[in-house]
């Protein structure tokens, strides 16, 4: 694998990062963005990283184009639940607070779980804990937002980095919290950022076809 720096909308993102365990390879990437009176707002670049074992889960799909996986919610939700490390890369490119932030993910996760009816003491305490993190952060430009997906038990660990200022960590052990956030950024038609959902598409119909 190549050692260059993929560009994501003037943004550098590594081809692999290592983990505690196994590098894991740069499989989409793509923006979260608005257009607001014709004028596309960038806020994010994005970059998931996945263990190349991840195809073993989605061997159902081999011979699909990557027009028919963006279409296919199944596909995402076998991704999002094979049982592999999963690595997501936010850098912001627009300047808000860490409130509006925890807003955005707060509400995501939240309406995810009341939807399927697992939005319990445990999941409000969880989440809290998530939105407390964000809430007293100031997401500059090139900060940088890492979540870490462990498959079992699933948690997650949320860094965050910023010039001058050490890095902050969290841990989120409820798996059910922990998979929304997860589908928050990779679940299919629903997801944040409809252009890493393309580009993570693109890579795997490559990958199955290789």
């Amino acid at each position: 694998m190549g050692s260059e720096m993929v560009m994501v909308d003037g943004v550098p993102f590594p081809p692999q990062v290592t983990t505690t365990t196994k590098p894991l390879a740069l499989m989409g990437y793509g923006l979260t963005d608005v257009e607001i009176h014709f004028l596309q707002i960038k806020y994010n670049a994005i970059g998931v990283y996945l263990e190349e074992s991840v195809l073993e889960n989605l061997g159902k799909w081999k011979g699909k184009t990557s027009s028919e996986l963006v279409e296919d919610d199944e596909f995402y939700e076998a991704l999002i639940s094979a049982p592999v490390a999963k690595h997501i890369r936010v850098v912001v490119i627009k300047e808000i607070k860490g409130s509006q932030y925890r807003v955005q993910l707060e509400s995501a996760v939240r309406d995810r779980l009341a939807a399927v009816d697992k939005y319990e003491e445990e999941e409000e305490e969880a989440l809290e804990k998530v939105a407390d993190f964000f809430q007293s952060k100031y997401l500059k430009p090139n900060s940088v937002i890492t979540f870490h997906f462990s498959a079992i038990p699933l948690t997650v660990e949320i860094s965050f980095t910023t010039e001058g200022k050490g890095e902050a960590k969290i841990k989120v052990e409820n798996a059910n919290v922990v998979e929304m956030i997860l589908r928050w950024y990779l679940g299919g038609s629903g997801a944040v950022s409809p252009s890493t959902v393309k580009s993570l598409a693109e890579k795997l119909a490559e990958n199955l076809a290789a």
